[in-house]
Order: structure tokens, then C-alpha cells, then sequence
């Protein structure tokens, strides 16, 4: 069909039509390379097209001669791009200029984009003129990157709200002193703290910054983004060293219809953009900071910011993970919980090791002694040596099935996250293998000894102490309301 196409834009019938449906046609790279070897370098009709008096004929001409990727039609859509009167068919020359290498004009893109950041726009000209501004910003970040700013505020008393798990909220809580502390759905609000206070506590998810008090309706994205802009520019300034633009992204969190966030995302981003005076730059790669809008039951958003700028050490030993690892805020989040229950210089044993996070974190709360790491997955092992040496840990891992493991000394905790239902393992398998367990655990360990189980299916675990007599969970902390996920810790021996 792209012959078919190209012949009727040649004899002039139906430009419009045939140019908007070979378009469609040269998505498929195969066509594409046939109607490139059809024109043989012979751009001359749709050339001519960039000056028709239709300005959607003007439009699909330019995107198609993008398609082509060929640099000697550069200067051709520069030309006609700046020459261009209708505010909708700027941006599109702009895309079709994007598939090429656009670096001569680079001075004069970013004067362009100067100017329209400076210009006043009626409502009507508003959206083609923020559309332009954002392929004009896209352009000419990918060749000049914008200098990343440096985090400074790490002691900057501000208001910020951890992220951590809904259920143990307070674990992240009791870590903090002198400081109001409010309990919200997902985590907890801390007034007049500082980034140094909070970088060390392993227990939190995500560190953001509340803004915006004032009402933001949904209904209205532009006042939104207009509204936030300030008061996003003075915290990012306040928090950094470095000049401006910062880079940002935006996430909505709501009741939204996915098929609408991102045309939405784009008013709110436009209108923030408008209101900084380009000091703040949307950018899909390379954001610095993310403002996150959660949209509450009343029809309003809360806003905060979240700085990838800030230095995160707390897991960065993590460099290697598997499908089942556990995530080390979850295994950070485990060791705390059983905190008083571990003993320092402790003999540990996690039969099901993974990458060895569980026993680094472990490590972490209260100094262990020898540990041990079991685990069958031979990848999984290579790794956890890996993130064991950045930890500066010293733990023996064996490639080994749990249930083949022998030992010529008797544990006196066991430590691990254990296996769960998968569409590879069903229940009854898994069932099996807890059973199993605490057969093999109860061979491998002291008689007066600890297990920690993180565990997915918790009344399996609790059927399986029951068997035994000279067990006991002597605390379980709920992890997860709706699949149940709890951590165990159960004593054996003697109160």
C-alpha cells in the first residue's frame, strides 16, 4: 500500500487522507524501508508539501520526512519549522528533526525555548505552545545535560513523611527522638527534622517532603502546577547547591483512569514549567526529583517532593539480587522487629539464603557470629558473595539443598525468609517443604535456640509449632493485612 499511498500524493488526490495513512503505514520498519527505497533519495514532492496551504498537509509531510532519517532534509524542516505560523505544527517539525542529528541548530533550539519560557501565552495558544516547549526541552537536554544539583541540606530541619510498612509503623517511630511524630495511613510525618537524622534508619521505604497546604483540586490541573511551582523551586533551592533549571518528573496516585494521567500529568507539568519561568524542567530521564500527587477520598491532592539527589547508603551493598529476593527495607525491617530476641555473637544459620540479604541485615542489628547461607540456586549464592563483601560481612555460603546440609555444630538461630506459594510451587508443595522445616530446623539447632521466619503463609507455620513441644512463637508482628505476610519469632527450649 505505501506505493499506493506515495502515487496519489503525487497526482495530488486526497493529499490529506493518503499522507496521514502512509504515516500509519511507515510505523512497520519493513515499510518504511520500502517506501525509503522507493524515493531512492528523491524527496522533492514531500518537500514541496511543507508549503501547503493545508497546515495538517504541512504537518504529516514533515513527520514522514522525519521517518526517512535523512540528514540532508535537516536544513530543509529548520527552515520550514521557523518559518512556521500555526502554533499546532511547530512542535511536529520539531519531532521530525528529533530522528536526526539536529546538533548544528542546537544553539538556535535553545534560543527558541528561551523565548517562548519568557513569552505570555493567551489560552488559546497555551497548549500548542507548552507542546513545543517540551520537545524543544527534550532536544536540547539530550545533548546539553543539565548539570545535577548537589544535596546539601542533610542538616536542614524540615517537615518530612517516611514511608514504611503500614503495620509497623512504629518500628521507624521508635527510632526517632525529640521530634513530633504523626501516624498516617502509610507511614509517619516528622516535623523539624533533618535528612542526617533520618539516612541512618534502615526501617523507612521512602523519604518525602510535604508542600502544597493549600487546597489543590483535582478538577483543576493548571491551578495545581501553578500553585506548587514556588513552593517546589524554594525547597529544591533551599536543599542543593547548584543554579537552576531542576529537573523533575511527576507522579499521580489516585482513582484516575490510566488512559487520563498522562494527559493530565502534562497540564499540571506545563503550568508549573509556566509559573518557574523555566527553572523547573520536566524530563522523562535524568529527573532529579519526583513531585508525587496522591489524590485523598475528598476529591483533593497531597503534594510532596522526593529527592533522588540525596546520597542512599543504607543498601548499597545490594548490588545483585534475584526474582525472590527479599527487599532489604523488608529484611532491615525484620531484623529490627526481632531485635531483642537475637543474640549478639549468635551462631546463624538461614537455610534459604537467596542473595544474602536477610543475614547481612541481620548482622546489621546485633553482631552475629559465625553465619551461615544455604541455599540450592547456585546463581543466587554467586551473588550473595558479591553483596556480602561490599557489606564487609563474613558469611560461609554452601550450594546446597537445606535438607541435604550437615553439621558438625549445632546452631543457635535460624534466620531467614521463607519460601512461598508460586505458580511454581503450590500450596500443598509448600506445605510440604515448612513441614520438612522444622523437622530439619529441629536437628540443627541448640536446644535453648531462636528461629526469625518471615513467612508468606503464617498458618502453616503455626500448624507446624504446634507439633512441637518444645516450641513456642513467643511474638508474631503482621507485616502485610491483605495476604497475611507475618514475621515469627519462635523459641525452643525452656522459658
Amino acid at each position: 500500500m505505501v506505493r499506493e499511498y506515495y502515487e496519489e500524493i503525487c497526482a495530488g488526490r486526497d493529499v490529506r487522507a493518503n499522507l496521514i495513512a502512509l504515516r500509519d503505514c511507515l510505523k512497520d520498519d519493513r515499510d518504511r524501508r520500502a517506501f525509503a527505497y522507493l524515493l531512492g533519495g528523491e524527496f522533492d514532492v514531500l518537500v514541496r508539501l511543507l508549503k501547503d496551504n493545508d497546515p495538517k498537509v504541512r504537518k504529516n509531510a514533515a513527520l514522514i520526512l522525519g521517518k526517512m532519517e535523512s540528514e540532508d532534509l535537516l536544513p530543509v524542516l529548520f527552515d520550514a519549522y521557523q518559518t512556521e505560523e500555526t502554533r499546532f505544527v511547530r512542535a511536529d517539525y520539531l519531532k521530525a528533526m528529533a530522528q536526526m542529528d539536529y546538533r548544528p541548530y542546537l544553539d538556535e533550539l535553545e534560543l527558541r525555548l528561551e523565548e517562548l519560557r519568557a513569552a505570555e501565552t493567551t489560552d488559546e495558544d497555551a497548549k500548542h505552545v507548552a507542546g513545543e516547549r517540551r520537545m524543544l526541552q527534550e532536544m536540547v537536554l539530550r545533548y546539553k545535560k543539565s548539570r545535577r544539583h548537589r544535596f546539601t541540606g542533610q542538616n536542614i530541619p524540615c517537615d518530612m513523611i517516611l514511608v514504611t510498612n503500614r503495620c509497623q509503623r512504629e518500628a521507624t517511630a521508635s527510632q526517632i527522638e525529640g521530634h513530633r511524630i504523626t501516624m498516617l495511613a502509610g507511614g509517619i510525618r516528622v516535623r523539624g527534622i533533618t535528612a542526617g537524622e533520618v539516612c541512618g534508619i534502615r526501617t523507612w521505604s521512602e523519604m518525602l517532603f510535604p508542600i502544597g497546604e493549600r487546597t489543590l483540586s483535582v478538577q483543576k490541573p493548571q491551578e495545581v502546577g501553578a500553585a506548587l511551582a514556588q513552593e517546589v523551586l524554594e525547597l529544591a533551592k533551599r536543599l542543593h547547591s547548584g543554579s537552576t533549571p531542576f529537573l523533575f518528573r511527576i507522579e499521580l496516585r489516585g482513582r484516575m483512569a490510566p488512559e487520563k494521567k498522562g494527559g493530565y500529568i502534562r497540564k499540571v507539568s506545563d503550568a508549573l514549567e509556566q509559573a518557574a519561568g523555566g527553572s523547573l524542567v520536566n524530563s522523562v530521564t535524568d529527573y532529579e526529583m519526583e513531585l508525587r500527587l496522591l489524590e485523598r477520598r475528598d476529591g483533593t491532592f497531597a503534594a510532596m517532593l522526593k529527592f533522588y539527589t540525596i546520597p542512599e547508603k543504607r543498601f548499597s551493598y545490594r548490588q545483585e539480587s534475584v526474582a525472590a529476593s527479599i527487599a532489604p527495607v523488608n529484611a532491615a525491617l525484620a531484623a529490627k522487629l526481632a531485635q531483642p530476641y537475637l543474640k549478639e555473637r549468635a551462631q546463624v544459620l538461614d537455610p534459604f539464603c537467596g542473595v544474602g540479604t536477610m543475614l547481612i541485615e541481620r548482622h546489621r542489628a546485633v553482631r552475629a557470629g559465625a553465619m551461615y547461607g544455604i541455599d540450592i540456586f547456585g546463581e543466587a549464592i554467586q551473588k550473595a558473595h558479591v553483596n556480602t563483601a561490599l557489606a564487609g560481612c563474613r558469611v560461609y555460603y554452601i550450594n546446597k539443598d537445606f535438607f541435604e546440609f550437615e553439621h558438625e555444630y549445632l546452631f543457635d538461630e535460624i534466620f531467614t525468609d521463607l519460601p512461598q506459594v508460586t505458580a511454581a510451587k503450590g500450596t500443598e508443595e509448600i506445605a510440604c517443604l515448612y513441614e520438612r522445616f522444622f523437622e530439619k530446623a529441629s536437628q540443627l539447632l541448640k536446644k535453648e535456640a531462636v528461629m526469625v521466619l518471615y513467612a508468606t503463609q503464617p498458618e502453616l507455620v503455626r500448624r507446624e509449632v504446634k507439633k512441637y513441644a518444645d516450641c513456642r512463637i513467643e511474638k508474631s508482628f503482621l507485616l502485610n493485612e491483605k495476604n497475611g505476610t507475618t514475621l515469627f519469632v519462635i523459641c525452643r527450649g525452656a522459658r
